[in-house]
């Protein structure tokens, strides 16, 4: 529910609308289930990755941020940024949510959205965590380069991956792993992040390019697990700015990590680059896009909204010239007609 009221009021949607924005959005919300105990600062980490304890976890952080005045950036300074293996290694739980929310959190100055973050991290936490808190998995790499997008091609071509999964799904990132490590983290080291800023910009035009480049009109609906990919690559834009120097390069390479997973658990879906380049916007703008967003007939569709708004803010952070996320987004708004990809997932 946040995401989208947030998103909705960004793009200044009126109170009218973020009211029927609630209404619909509550009737889907699950009612909260008491957790088997309570934490404290001794054992929280005790049961990371348990969704039993979200509940636990969220009275705990909240319990936190009163001892500390109500101010969240200490809370967030102490239990997702220090020690060994700090909570900032694994946001990309979860889909990513706790990094989606975690942005939001920063973007609407809100302690409630960051202390739900931190309980978003803490009970999704998974597996992923190891491959940013173990340096051996970074190992220098024969085919690196610059462009992420380049590499997503290659894994497309990489006949390895052929026949690894019957269907799509947020199913098959464990199982990925368990049969194709080493040719997962092959990629993950091929991106050389030499200049941060300029290599996050190309990875933000790829994450667009893997959500509306890999549709095809009259095919399969848009993917939802795709759409995050961009999403998270919107929270990652706007934190960066915001969280230690020291955290930037291992931030953006676990959203990568995230989205090579993602790419090749929904079976590598080709993206047509001139899909989007050639695309006749018909004169529309970005002003027909908002209104699409909050007016149209998907305006009560989080993800919808999320991923509209994630490409016109990355227009306006590096510029559009050649008006790439302005033909996306208007090409995404012509065809999207509901989600598609969960292949036996239930998300």
């Amino acid at each position: 529910m946040p995401h989208l009221l947030g998103s909705a009021y960004l793009l200044g949607a009126g109170p009218d609308h973020l009211n029927n924005i609630y209404e619909a959005e509550s009737k889907g919300l699950e009612p909260w289930h008491d957790s088997p105990g309570e934490l404290s600062s001794y054992d929280w980490r005790d049961h990371l990755g348990n969704p039993k304890y979200q509940r636990a976890y969220l009275d705990f952080f909240e319990d936190e941020l009163v001892l500390n005045g109500y101010d969240w950036h200490k809370v967030l300074d102490e239990y997702l940024l220090k020690g060994k293996e700090p909570l900032i290694n694994n946001l990309i739980s979860g889909l990513g949510h706790p990094l989606i929310h975690l942005g939001y959190a920063y973007e609407l100055s809100s302690r409630e959205l960051a202390m739900e973050s931190l309980t978003m991290a803490a009970s999704s936490y998974n597996y992923m965590h190891k491959y940013l808190d173990n340096p051996s998995y970074t190992k220098p790499s024969a085919t690196s380069t610059h462009s992420p997008f380049e590499i997503l091609c290659r894994v497309q071509n990489d006949s390895r991956f052929d026949g690894l999964f019957t269907h799509q799904g947020f199913d098959n990132l464990e199982p990925l792993f368990e049969k194709r490590e080493d040719d997962v983290l092959e990629y993950w080291n091929s991106w050389q992040i030499s200049d941060p800023t300029k290599e996050f910009q190309a990875s933000q035009m790829a994450a667009a390019a893997l959500l509306v480049a890999t549709h095809k009109p009259g095919g399969k609906p848009y993917d939802f697990f795709i759409v995050h990919l961009l999403t998270t690559s919107h929270a990652v834009r706007i934190l960066l700015p915001l969280l230690p120097t020291d955290i930037h390069v291992p931030l953006v390479r676990q959203w990568w990590l995230l989205t090579l997973a993602v790419y090749i658990a929904q079976l590598r879906p080709e993206a047509v680059l001139t899909s989007v380049t050639d695309y006749d916007r018909k004169g529309r703008d970005w002003g027909w896009v908002d209104e699409q967003a909050v007016q149209g007939k998907h305006a009560l569709d989080a993800h919808y909204v999320k991923a509209l708004r994630a490409m016109k803010t990355a227009a306006e952070t590096w510029g559009d010239g050649d008006e790439f996320y302005l033909k996306a987004a208007v090409k995404f708004t012509d065809e999207f007609d509901g989600w598609g990809g969960f292949g036996h997932s239930v998300f």
